[in-house]
């Protein structure tokens, strides 16, 4: 097991202000470069692929990349390299079936009980196998009307018991915002849970502020915080520090996280995630196959190497460190597993 840093109660005094950080994050692949020491040094750079989709990763992110390694698999995740514009048969735009699963503006309906709402298509961070990449944020965002249509859609289908906030990233909404939304969703007798799926708390562990902590501890329905990260090196004590201010204010916490060719695609590698994320306090949840969105095809891991990874975390950690090995499917009616094929009978 990898110890956490010691965890304060609450951040920091005087930490920075997230939103200037937010405005500070590095947006040029020649600084990202310099930084790094990796000038001239990447010759799949791609200046189309970054115009295409831009590049966005917060300093903080930054400092935990390793100088002088253009392997580094925090940097691979936010690097864009000419692979991304090369066409690939089986990858779309819309790799997941938001657009058929739309039930109103910026609500998504894919699963029994659950309604997902398009918060924002903001971010702090670009990367670069986001099966959202493509995504119309500005004819399909759940805030537009201060969120009326998407709280009438919820309030009008009583078989929904769960809001999911997704996006881009709800979190990167100021909390004044959240809570407009909140307000008006406490006031459903239908709703049972909350979910928040964020990246914040890993790439922008600023945004855990006390502002959105008190937030969260006056919500009326337990709430679960899924947050995404790929690698155990995304980890630190400011991370670690925003972890422990989430679960102190009450949210259960999980991660979900992408196999991805080049960055966590090795057994030791998945292992220390669910090992350095559970020091942090949070428990492995899903390990996705890629969504073949366009323009991510050189992350993809093939089914069998997939496989024999997840049955290296069986037989090496306890199961409750072990994230369920799934692949979504446009017009399934949950996440589908993915499981060796049966042995051949023989006659």
């Amino acid at each position: 097991m990898i110890p956490a840093a010691p965890r304060p109660t609450q951040p920091a005094a005087g930490a920075p202000d997230w939103k200037r950080l937010w405005r500070d994050a590095v947006r040029d692949p020649a600084e990202l470069l310099a930084l790094l020491d990796l000038a001239g040094r990447v010759p799949d750079l791609s200046a189309d692929a970054a115009a295409q989709f831009p590049l966005r990763v917060p300093r903080g992110f930054v400092a935990r990349m390793r100088p002088g390694d253009p392997h580094d698999p925090l940097l691979r995740q936010v690097l864009p390299l000419d692979a991304e514009l090369r066409p690939m048969p089986g990858f779309s735009l819309d790799a997941v079936g938001d657009g058929a699963a739309k039930a109103g503006a910026g609500v998504i309906r894919k699963y029994r009980g659950r309604a997902l709402l398009i918060a924002t298509g903001s971010c702090a961070i670009h990367c670069r196998y986001c099966f959202r990449r493509h995504f119309p944020y500005a004819e399909e965002t759940a805030a537009a009307g201060q969120w009326a249509g998407a709280v009438a859609t919820i309030r009008g289908d009583a078989s929904i018991d769960e809001v999911l906030l997704s996006g881009g990233d709800p979190l990167s909404l100021a909390t004044d915002k959240l809570a407009e939304l909140t307000g008006p969703l406490a006031d459903v007798p239908h709703l049972r849970r909350l979910r928040i799926h964020t990246r914040l708390p890993v790439v922008l562990p600023e945004r855990v502020d006390a502002g959105l902590l008190a937030w969260l501890r006056g919500l009326p329905w337990p709430v679960t915080v899924v947050i995404h990260a790929n690698h155990a090196q995304e980890f630190d004590p400011a991370v670690d520090a925003a972890l422990a201010g989430l679960r102190e204010a009450g949210a259960l916490l999980l991660n979900q996280a992408v196999l991805l060719r080049g960055v966590n695609d090795d057994a030791d590698a998945l292992a220390a995630l669910s090992e350095r994320g559970h020091a942090a306090g949070v428990l492995p949840y899903y390990l996705h196959q890629l969504d073949r969105v366009a323009g991510a095809a050189h992350f993809e891991v093939d089914d069998a190497r997939a496989l024999a990874l997840h049955a290296a975390l069986v037989a090496r950690l306890p199961g409750y460190l072990v994230p369920k090995l799934v692949r979504e499917v446009a017009g399934d009616p949950a996440k589908r597993p993915l499981s060796a094929p049966a042995p051949h009978s023989r006659g």
